[in-house]
């Protein structure tokens, strides 16, 4: 979902630069940080932007190289005045010594010295000119995430097949951690000097041994790393669903690791953690 673009064209002499990034979000949230673009246009750009986009934290910026002949008539004095003034003040409340022709050149490397342009002002091609360079900026940013997305794809989809890999690592200890089960009931019940009854003792030892079954959650996990490879490669914006399936292998996780009663099955279950997280993380950046 993050990403970076940028275009310009020129209008009337003046080179308009358009900056466009993207970040992780929810939903669409559309940050207009320029004044050059006419307000009856602004909704326009935020659709345009929203269809091509999806989902991101999305601000677009746009800077201004005023031509020659448009500078001089474009120069706003009140603001300049201020700056002067403002600058004179600094100067003498600080006692740093400041040539005029050094704040002049302070003063027009400031922001809106130079009156941008208005609506009223801009013609429909000249318009036109603008919401292409938006567009192009647009289209490089998707271009970017694009690129992205692949290097992305391979990383999250590498990460699901080590979750696979370490719950074929689980199976290997699963008839030694039984039997270990088994040693330690029959351990305790020497110590205790009792004589239980052969068939009620194995039918308990069946109950417990169960209740520590891991099977079901060896299942579902791996179907749920079928989905999620299904998903990444068959919907057009699956982050959100990737997400909530990444939710589901967390709890089956969670359940083998709380079943597990085995020291060596815990730490494939933490390295099936490990991986997990990082898929959590990547997906918030899938759109």
């Amino acid at each position: 979902m993050t990403g970076y673009g940028k275009a310009e064209c020129v209008i009337a002499g003046d080179k308009y630069l358009f900056e466009i990034r993207s970040l992780n979000g929810k939903n669409a949230d559309i940050t207009l940080k320029t004044t050059m673009i006419p307000r009856e246009k602004e909704t326009l750009v935020r659709q345009y932007v929203t269809d091509a986009l999806c989902r991101g934290n999305i601000d677009l910026f746009a800077g201004v190289e005023y031509g020659a002949s448009s500078v001089a008539r474009k120069l706003n004095k009140d603001i300049v005045g201020d700056y002067v003034m403002q600058l004179r003040s600094l100067s003498e409340e600080k006692g740093i010594a400041l040539e005029e022709n050094a704040i002049m050149s302070l003063v027009l490397k400031m922001p809106d010295v130079f009156d941008t342009c208005k609506s009223k002002d801009m013609s429909e091609e000249e318009w036109n000119e603008m919401f292409g360079a938006v567009k192009s900026a647009v289209a490089a940013l998707d271009e970017f995430r694009t690129k992205e997305g692949v290097s992305l794809r391979k990383d999250v989809l590498g990460q699901v097949d080590k979750i696979e890999s370490y719950v074929a690592e689980v199976e290997k200890y699963e008839k030694e951690r039984i039997d270990s089960v088994r040693e330690r009931i029959n351990a305790r019940l020497e110590e205790l000097s009792t004589a239980p009854d052969k068939d009620r003792l194995e039918q308990e030892m069946i109950f417990y041994i169960e209740k520590l079954d891991i099977n079901e959650e060896k299942v579902r996990l791996r179907q749920h790393c079928k989905y999620f490879r299904e998903t990444a490669d068959n919907e057009e914006n699956p982050g959100r669903k990737l997400g909530f399936i990444a939710q589901e292998m967390g709890r089956e996780i969670n359940t083998m690791g709380s079943k597990a009663n085995h020291s060596e099955i815990q730490k494939w279950v933490v390295k099936m953690k490990d991986e997990l997280e990082k898929i959590k993380e990547q997906t918030l950046n899938i759109l």
